[in-house]
């Protein structure tokens, strides 16, 4: 299985030569999750205890992540990583929570390999130019006129027509998939001192357990 490489605006690469977003389309429904799916969650929730989250930070992938928080003005003692930030909603939670076959798999492929992957609905993309880049004057999240205002500058998930998150934010609610949606969009985004194999894993891993879901 290949990935396709998103676009990355030529300034950002220039500041953040690591920055890079990987992306692959697939035939997926969102649905309750299959007995397998939940009783893996059973098992990762076994690996992630209290000690093992503290020590995450020092981990070679956890630590670009947190290192990019700083390069761009976040600070991830705050606004967590999203593996720091899984891993704490567990110790909370007692466990990871089954929220159906999609978010289980994002939340799966994102602490197996502690890359962050997102998924949108694929009518809502255009992948030719789906990239990261820096938001325009008077652009919002998503495709609705009432969608979060953004402001210029800001790092963010896009294609040439419209904006789909954050950098490491949920999609907007009208561009995630949803019961209906038969494509989707998966999506990782990386930085400097992850390497390539990782990334492919995080997208190998949600890929897998969606279309045997």
């Amino acid at each position: 299985m290949s990935f396709a490489r998103g676009l990355v605006a030529p300034e950002l690469t220039a500041e953040f030569p690591g920055l890079r977003l990987h992306w692959t389309e697939l035939e997926a429904r969102v649905g309750a999750s299959p007995r397998d799916v939940r009783r893996r969650l059973r098992e990762l929730s076994d690996r992630v205890a209290g000690a093992g989250v503290v020590a995450m930070r020092t981990q070679p992938i956890p630590h670009a992540y947190r290192a990019f928080y700083r390069q761009v003005g976040l600070d991830p003692d705050a606004a967590r990583i999203p593996s720091e930030e899984a891993a704490v909603r567990r110790l909370l939670q007692g466990r990871f929570q089954s929220r159906g076959t999609l978010q289980d798999a994002l939340l799966i492929g994102l602490v197996e390999t502690g890359v962050p992957v997102w998924a949108l609905d694929a009518r809502r993309v255009e992948v030719d130019s789906l990239g990261v880049r820096a938001a325009r004057s008077g652009e919002r999240l998503g495709s609705s006129l009432d969608g979060l205002a953004l402001p210029a500058g800001q790092l963010v998930v896009a294609d040439a027509s419209r904006v789909h998150a954050s950098l490491f934010g949920e999609p907007a609610p009208d561009h995630a998939p949803r019961p209906g949606t038969q494509r989707i969009v998966l999506y990782a985004v990386a930085v400097d001192g992850v390497p390539a194999i990782h990334v492919e894993e995080a997208l190998w891993v949600c890929t897998d357990l969606l279309e045997s879901g």
